[in-house]
């Protein structure tokens, strides 16, 4: 344009002319000039939306002199002039006020969820898993200190889609380059509807150098405040720069339009690596069907239909009925078909300045989805009651708590036998134990084996509780709790070897009941008489006493029928205290080898287990289980 009116001025400077005449009749001239020239802008407009464009910047061109920003070319060429490409212009002296964006109590309440989960899981899953969430809640505070008075926007779209045209177009002004050739655009273009958006712009990457303001139109400037507009490279470009900028960028906008054509609105690479990701962004999505002027009859309602069918088919909530979802429009940035559409939804879209936080809410429900496998499950975690007693009895299997307590109520039973037999048969059984011969017994098992076993038994111990306690929890977290049961289980079989020795069978006499020195007394006494019995017999014999057989035979048959009688009776007494007192030392010892292991291995996977517990409430806070 400003080519053009340089070479208008220069052939009317050229054309020979009376000067008086020019002289006297200059006024009327120019009078007659700009009649007609307005005359010319208001036909051309009423036919040609672009027109209209254009002449509005030349009516501010003649007003403030050529805009500054001017015609730039996407398309960087370091070794190119400068001048050729116009510095962004500040508008005003001083920025104003810049209010940070403020989220509200239900963002907050996740954001926090999200950052308390990734810090207790730090220590259980790998850095590549918390990579995504990690990255999430730094955007979230970078955009949060940033401005909530304006609303990013990415325009983006595969190579001919018309997705600069539709930029220029939005802006009023062709800011960025628009061809055949491609990819066209090289580098990201912003172009902001009011002041206070550098920070934001900056954020992006984007240089002073490739940001513009767009041609003031009055009430399009007042719908589009707080809007800044990014022109995109092509996603689909076969420069990698390119498509590394488009990724980039993406992640950190407020909102996207992309941008299709009737060729290429089903391709494969914009639904399967964009659109089906993004589908929890559907409420700060926009997508327009461009060039629709290309379209005849009822073909472009025949291609929206189907546009909509494939973005159902991605997943993507689409907002028809005045539900929140992605907009759908058909455009044609050449002829200006659907501008006022998409300029009224963008207005609306930007007016409410919820774009921001809505796009953080759907970055935590993409970080949630994928952090879904590592948390969730279905099924019942945890260690049952059943479970813990099974390892306490497979501990106290180990012990030999059984055995224990077996052998207490023989040391008991044999004690009572000891006090309350008869001397005769206890004479008898010692003669018996001392003069069996070795040979043709069992060996007895070593101390070697016994321990071999033993270890064998608590390690079976350790990894059955290991493998029901992590039973139903993501890897991650059944890794964390075997891991937790064999940390505790290193030196256990040790422990419980030093606890069998404290609290096996105590040393020393088992405690004796109340009854046990009448018997002692009533054995004791069948022995006296049957020793009176028989020194009264004897005394009889050698005539040291009267002849009198019936006394005599009569105390040594009551101290010989007695003895047995009381040895049996005491032995039948003796029963139940024996069994009570080899089930207690068999409980206590199975008391001490449960605690042992509770101590060192049931504990800290309960802890682990615990830990999953607080993880997977700050998850369900993270996915808004109460929404």
């Amino acid at each position: 344009m400003t080519a053009v009116t340089d070479q208008d001025h220069t052939e009317h400077a050229d054309q020979p002319g009376d000067g008086d005449k020019a002289g006297s009749a200059g006024g009327t001239t120019r009078s007659a000039s700009a009649a007609a020239s307005q005359t010319a802008q208001q036909e051309r407009a009423g036919n040609d939306p672009h027109a209209r464009v254009q002449d509005a910047r030349d009516a501010h061109m003649d007003s403030t002199g050529a805009w500054d920003d001017g015609l730039i070319a996407r398309r960087v060429n370091e070794t190119t002039d400068g001048s050729q490409f116009a510095a962004t212009d500040s508008r005003s002296a001083a920025p104003p006020a810049m209010r940070p964006l403020v989220y509200d109590g239900a963002l907050r309440s996740r954001l926090e969820a999200l950052r308390e989960l990734v810090g207790l899981s730090r220590t259980r899953l790998d850095s590549r898993t918390l990579a995504e969430a990690g990255r999430v809640l730094d955007e979230a505070s970078v955009r949060r200190r940033l401005s909530g008075q304006h609303t990013v926007v990415a325009i983006a779209g595969a190579t001919g889609s018309g997705k600069s045209q539709l930029f220029n177009a939005l802006a009023g002004v062709a800011i960025s380059e628009t061809g055949v050739r491609r990819p066209t655009t090289a580098a990201p273009i912003a172009c902001s509807w009011s002041d206070g958006a550098a920070s934001l712009i900056e954020r992006l990457g984007i240089p002073p150098r490739l940001r513009r303001r767009p041609l003031p139109t009055g009430d399009t400037e007042s719908r589009l405040q707080g809007l800044v507009l990014i022109d995109l490279p092509d996603h689909d470009s076969a420069a990698v720069q390119h498509r590394e900028h488009v990724d980039r960028i993406l992640a950190l906008v407020d909102a996207v339009i992309w941008v299709v054509d009737p060729e290429k609105y089903a391709d494969a690479v914009l639904h399967e690596r964009y659109l089906r990701p993004m589908a929890a962004h559907a409420e700060v999505m926009f997508v327009v069907l461009n060039q629709i002027d290309r379209l005849p009859g009822e073909a472009a309602d025949q291609v929206l239909d189907d546009l909509r069918r494939l973005l159902d088919e991605d997943g993507i909530a689409l907002g028809e009925f005045g539900e929140p979802g992605t907009t759908v429009l058909p455009v044609s940035a050449l002829t200006g078909e659907g501008l006022g559409d998409l300029r009224e939804a963008l207005g609306q879209f930007v007016g409410e300045r919820g774009a921001p936080a809505r796009r953080v809410s759907a970055d935590v429900d993409v970080a949630a989805a994928r952090l879904w496998p590592v948390y969730a499950t279905r099924r019942r975690t945890g260690l049952s009651e059943q479970a813990r007693e099974e390892f306490a009895d497979r501990l106290a299997d180990a012990v030999g708590a059984t055995a224990a307590g077996e052998a207490a109520e023989r040391a008991w039973l044999r004690n009572a036998n000891r006090a309350c037999g008869t001397p005769w048969l206890r004479l008898w059984r010692w003669y018996q134990d001392h003069s069996e011969p070795t040979t043709g017994r069992l060996p007895s098992r070593t101390q070697a084996d016994e321990e071999a076993t033993a270890r064998q038994r608590v390690e079976h111990a350790v990894r059955t509780v290991a493998d029901r306690a992590s039973a139903g929890l993501p890897v991650p977290w059944a890794q964390a709790v075997r891991e937790a049961a064999v940390r505790g289980s290193q030196g256990l079989p040790e422990a419980l070897d030093e606890l069998t020795v404290r609290a096996g069978v105590p040393t020393g006499r088992p405690p004796r009941p109340g009854w046990w020195p009448v018997a002692v007394l009533s054995q004791a006494s069948m022995t006296i008489l049957q020793f009176l019995g028989g020194l009264w017999l004897l005394g009889q014999i050698f005539q040291i006493m009267s002849p009198n057989l019936g006394v005599p035979v009569l105390l040594m048959v009551i101290g010989i029928v007695g003895g047995p009688l009381v040895e049996w009776s005491c032995r039948m007494a003796a029963r139940g205290p024996a069994r009570r007192y080899g089930l207690e030392a068999e409980s206590r010892l199975r008391k001490a080898a449960a605690g042992c292991g509770r101590a060192r291995v049931l504990d800290p996977v309960a802890a682990e287990l615990l830990r999953y517990l607080e993880v997977r409430e700050q998850y369900g806070r993270v996915v808004g289980a109460g929404r």
